[in-house]
């Protein structure tokens, strides 16, 4: 094998099982680092861009956009990380590096749009391949340094799925004197009552059934609603700050969830599901005065942030950790909800 190409589990097309393939690794640059992979979660996104969901997939295609290891190389004018270090990379790995969001901190909503770890192209033209891999290749602006303190296996967790409920509850300034409802008690909603409670939060876990009670206690949720019965429903009413939807069925509506915010409450979503939520009725937002808001996972300053927090706290996701050569096996134990609350793939 070449020092240019990785050895990747790819998809050839929708509906294949993985299959271990050799391919390019990016063209090197001077602000290029390259790891060796040592871990790499399982997150939502792969299974729907293995499976077209959202839109088409360039086959072969590897994915995983929890990706962490110890760097092996480094370009000449790399000054963030050096050889030795452990590091990650989440979900995006390039971006204009000039618009106003790009200067100020927020390059995961950059105006010309970021490069994705996988199943994107980088500038110089070459396919990106995320994280189900022995090594990777990128700019070391995306490449997160995880501290000394926190495992690999840990940190990868949280680079998709801890940032994309961590960023919103930093943005909309949740702490103490806050109380955040958590909807959807899993891959995405276990950390949003982890980084809630550690952010100095009460937090109440929402979920439509009380089989995750016990569990969501467990987390650190101080309260929890069954969403299904009517009169917990009602004695929430205006009481949260926040809610974080980070999942809910089809029969998901309005009318039952914004009454529970306070005046001038946030619903942040962070779910993204195959199918569109409701009509939204205006008066509802208008007489409650509620926000309504969206949150494009985070950038690396505040991965940054967010696994300094993980480090002072001593936090730690909920995951199993499965071979990579495993990863068929592992990928049909997550489609069929087995996951208590990630995946993590070991080189």
């Amino acid at each position: 094998m070449s020092e240019n190409t990785l050895q990747g589990w790819a998809c050839h097309g929708k509906g294949e099982s993985l299959k271990l393939t050799e391919l390019p690794l990016k063209t090197w640059e001077e602000d290029d680092v390259e790891f060796q992979i040592t871990d790499s979660g399982i997150c939502g996104s792969d299974i729907h861009t293995l499976d077209e969901d959202w839109f088409p997939t360039k086959f072969p295609c590897v994915v995983g956009h929890e990706l962490a290891g110890i760097v092996t190389k480094v370009g000449k004018n790399v000054t963030k990380v050096k050889v030795g270090d452990s590091v990650g990379v989440g979900p995006m790995v390039f971006a204009c590096g000039e618009c106003e969001p790009c200067t100020n901190g927020t390059s995961n909503v950059c105006d010309r749009g970021f490069v994705g770890t996988y199943n994107d192209t980088w500038p110089c033209g070459d396919t990106t391949y995320g994280g189900y891999a022995d090594k990777w290749r990128g700019n070391q602006h995306f490449v997160i340094k995880i501290p000394d303190n926190v495992t690999k296996e840990n940190a990868c967790t949280m680079l998709c799925g801890g940032i994309t409920s961590y960023a919103p509850l930093k943005r909309w300034n949740v702490g103490p004197g806050s109380v955040v409802g958590v909807m959807g008690i899993g891959g995405l909603g276990h950390f949003g009552v982890i980084f809630a409670k550690a952010l100095g939060a009460k937090v109440v876990a929402m979920s439509h059934n009380d089989k995750k009670r016990d569990v969501a206690l467990e987390l650190g949720a101080d309260e929890y609603i069954n969403t299904s019965d009517d009169s917990q429903m009602e004695k929430y009413k205006k009481s949260l700050t926040h809610i974080l939807c980070t999942g809910t069925g089809r029969d998901f509506t309005w009318e039952r969830y914004i009454p529970t915010l306070k005046p001038n409450g946030v619903f942040i979503n962070v779910s993204a599901p195959e199918w569109n939520f409701p009509e939204v009725k205006p008066l509802l937002f208008i007489m409650y005065q509620v926000v309504f808001a969206g949150s494009a996972a985070g950038s690396p300053e505040e991965a940054e942030e967010m696994l300094k927090l993980v480090s002072e706290k001593n936090l730690n996701a909920w995951y199993q950790t499965f071979p990579m050569n495993q990863v068929n096996e592992a990928i049909e134990d997550f489609r069929a909800g087995k996951p208590r609350f990630r995946y993590v793939l070991k080189n």
